[in-house]
């Protein structure tokens, strides 16, 4: 007989303690559903398989009560329980991606799909139809890449002519520059003119005029011209974001967001309608407000929750404003710039830090990173020892001494492999082979005790968990010139990497004592796998697929 889908199956029974082998005071001991006859790996070193690994789970109220062998779980369940055979299947906690542009990832699901754009041509033609499809609309989001068709950035004058009447900004895949076609650039009322604003550029024609192309703090320029978001068009892009991540296993995420967004999952939490884990980020710049919010909302509850602020310090390696010690090597005359005014920064960090929020800050470059850790040093310093897991985003390109740092410091490095096979097709001619040698450095900063989370940026980069996996493992890039792994001395085990994207990633948000393992008193939160990652050749590790996914003991997702 095939096992009952458990999507068809109502699980709302509250069980009382009964007298059952380790029974405790308040904790139910009759399972509602049970995982059997599968290779379960409950967390970092548990065995992965032979004596002692794990093979089944049981469930009830939500949260694990019972992992081991399908003998040792027996007297949990009852002809009640709902058994599901896994069939040898690989089940791993519930997958978390520690940096996403969440609600953004929404709008893009259904915007102008650019990030596979490969020539000039098909830039335009793509932007063009939607345009057409979608009269009245502005045509937003894209996530396109210029390094597809050999680096030329995109200008106004390719898509003028095939957009006369509709307002376009449509967004490299980092969110460091966008391209404004004249129709939006002339409602913004950027000229030649327009002076550039700090942290940002306006980039030219030899006449001064814009071409369109506008860089990091740039961007904000065209904020507004842009209508605002309405409420059901966040609430339908969350929707559109959730059903999304659940498909690829991911059961909880971090948004570097914006206050629309977090009233947006509040909407969700209140309908019992959030089916990952959030936790909700706002902007370091809107730290009064926190406080505000915080006094008189709390920080929310293990489904969605908040208190970590974003700041950033530079743009982005693609965009050539990642803050280096030394110059590009292809663009000399630049070596990256500061998004934020440092004194401003500096200043946010300490106050943040002094009101006991999450620092949670943007940086790539060399010096950038550098610069940051000095920051956290000195807020330590001022406001005494506490708990309080600094994180850098990205920490892609570091020096010797800031990789020996993390560890010892307690800094979090908040990594996203998936760039590494991306922008590891056209880094070097940006940064040189020695600067190479530290750039996405997991091995390097594991060895050295630090702290790894992994995150996909999504939309920079997919929201697939497996995929960031693949990546860390093989470090394959996305053109296939590099089979043996591009900086392959930097690669990481399955382990390793799958543990940066669960436990270490539950403990970026204090979240390790319920999340981020199989074990009895944690949320049952897990993913069911159709292939073994472990025992899978690595380089097959991008085609494993998500059978099944469970969000305190309900399925939010299931395969066919």
């Amino acid at each position: 007989m095939p096992p009952i889908p458990l999507s068809r199956t109502s699980v709302a029974l509250l069980l009382s303690c009964i007298s059952l082998p380790g029974c405790t005071e308040g904790v139910a001991k009759v399972a509602e559903v049970a995982f059997t006859g599968g290779r379960i790996w409950t967390g970092p070193g548990a065995p992965i398989s032979g004596p002692g690994a794990a093979t089944a789970i049981a469930i009830a109220d939500g949260q694990i009560i019972a992992v081991g062998s399908d003998q040792e779980i027996e007297p949990f369940l009852t002809p009640e329980t709902v058994r599901i055979d896994l069939n040898g299947r690989r089940v791993v906690p519930g997958l978390m991606d520690a940096h996403t542009h969440f609600i953004d990832g929404g709008f893009e699901l259904v915007g102008v799909a650019l990030r596979d754009a490969a020539t000039p041509a098909e830039f335009s033609r793509r932007i063009a139809e939607f345009a057409a499809d979608h009269p009245g609309e502005w045509v937003l989001g894209g996530t396109w890449d210029h390094e597809l068709w050999g680096g030329e950035l995109p200008r106004r004058d390719w898509i003028d002519s095939l957009t006369p009447d509709t307002p376009v900004f449509v967004t490299r895949l980092d969110g460091h520059m966008s391209l404004a076609n004249s129709v939006a650039l002339d409602l913004a009322g950027i000229t030649a003119e327009t002076p550039d604003p700090p942290g940002g550029t306006i980039v030219r024609y030899a006449d001064g005029s814009p071409t369109g192309i506008l860089k990091d703090a740039a961007q904000s320029l065209m904020s507004g011209a842009i209508p605002d978001r309405t409420e059901a068009e966040l609430d339908r892009a969350l929707q559109a974001a959730a059903q999304h991540a659940v498909s690829r296993g991911v059961t909880m995420i971090a948004d570097m967001g914006t206050w629309d967004g977090l009233e947006t999952y509040r909407r969700a939490r209140a309908k019992n309608a959030l089916p990952v884990r959030v936790y909700s980020v706002v902007p370091l710049a809107t730290r009064e407000r926190l406080v505000s919010y915080v006094a008189t909302h709390g920080r929310g509850d293990e489904r969605l929750f908040w208190g970590g602020l974003k700041g950033f310090v530079d743009g982005s390696l693609g965009s050539t404003t990642a803050w280096f010690y030394d110059p590009y090597a292809d663009e000399p005359e630049t070596a990256g710039l500061m998004v934020t005014d440092t004194a401003e920064l500096r200043s946010a960090i300490l106050a943040a830090d002094r009101d006991g929020f999450h620092l949670i800050v943007h940086a790539i470059g060399d010096l950038a990173n550098d610069w940051l850790l000095d920051v956290y040093a000195e807020a330590r310093a001022a406001h005494g020892d506490r708990d309080r897991r600094f994180r850098i985003e990205h920490a892609q390109h570091l020096s010797r001494s800031a990789i020996s740092r993390f560890g010892p410091e307690g800094v979090i490095a908040s990594m996203q492999p998936y760039h590494a096979i991306d922008d590891g097709r056209w880094a070097g001619k940006r940064i040189g082979p020695e600067r190479l040698k530290t750039t996405y450095a997991f091995r390097d900063l594991l060895a050295a005790e630090a702290s790894v989370a992994f995150g996909s940026d999504w939309t920079v980069a997919p929201l697939d968990p497996i995929l960031g996996i693949y990546a860390a493992v093989t470090r394959r890039t996305i053109d296939g010139a590099n089979p043996g792994g591009w900086v392959p001395e930097q690669k990481i085990s399955v382990e390793q990497a799958l543990t940066a994207c669960t436990s270490a990633v539950a403990h970026t948000s204090y979240l390790e004592d319920r999340l981020g393992t199989l074990e009895p008193g944690n949320y049952a939160d897990l993913v069911v796998l159709s292939d073994d990652i472990f025992t899978i050749d690595p380089r097959e590790i991008e085609r494993v697929k998500v059978e099944l996914t469970m969000v305190a003991g309900e399925v939010v997702f299931e395969r066919n």
